[in-house]
């Protein structure tokens, strides 16, 4: 139906949408957290789905780009393959400063700014669930990269954001409750 090069263009597009829709998930999500809250399977469930949205966003951008230079649209750039050679190292890199990233919006949205005080323990609390949720980010980038992403290995990323949403959600009840 498609060739590869219009596949590729329309992945690029649908990555540009869902990022845009994305927005408006994330603003919608961090508003009606605290409220979410009061229903641990509730919470669960809506951690479970922002997370799978978060990774299946890194996962189709990761995608996109690998089409990008297998179809050789960056013909002009010398180190186009460079990514795709030390998918690792990238995936590394990449999932510290997701990771990190992440880290920060939480504590400026839960108080209201980023206090370089409060922030040593603010990573020291998030640092369970960042370690879990980390692994599965660096999973999905590094299989995506290397192009050995299966479904198995799908249901095995998903199943560690589920995981690590029970686990962020007792955390979070365990520190409302020591408070």
């Amino acid at each position: 139906m498609f060739d590869a090069r219009k596949r590729t263009v329309l992945l690029g597009l649908a990555f540009l949408l869902l990022l845009l829709l994305s927005y408006f998930e994330n603003t919608i999500f961090f508003r009606i957290l605290g409220d979410v809250l009061q229903n641990q399977l509730l919470a669960v469930g809506m951690l479970f789905l922002h997370n799978a949205l978060v990774v299946s966003l890194i996962l189709l951008g990761m995608t996109f780009y690998v089409n990008l230079v297998v179809l050789n649209f960056f013909k002009r750039e010398k180190y186009a393959h460079i990514i795709l050679e030390h998918s690792q190292t990238f995936a590394i890199l990449f999932t510290l400063i997701i990771v990190f990233l992440s880290i920060l919006r939480g504590s400026t949205l839960i108080y209201g700014g980023i206090n370089l005080e409060t922030l040593p323990l603010i990573l020291l609390i998030s640092t369970p669930i960042g370690i879990i949720e980390g692994y599965g980010i660096y999973l999905t980038i590094k299989k995506t990269l290397s192009r050995t992403m299966s479904i198995k290995g799908l249901v095995y990323i998903y199943g560690i954001f589920f995981t690590a949403s029970m686990i962020e959600v007792g955390f979070i009840n365990l520190l409302i409750f020591i408070a």
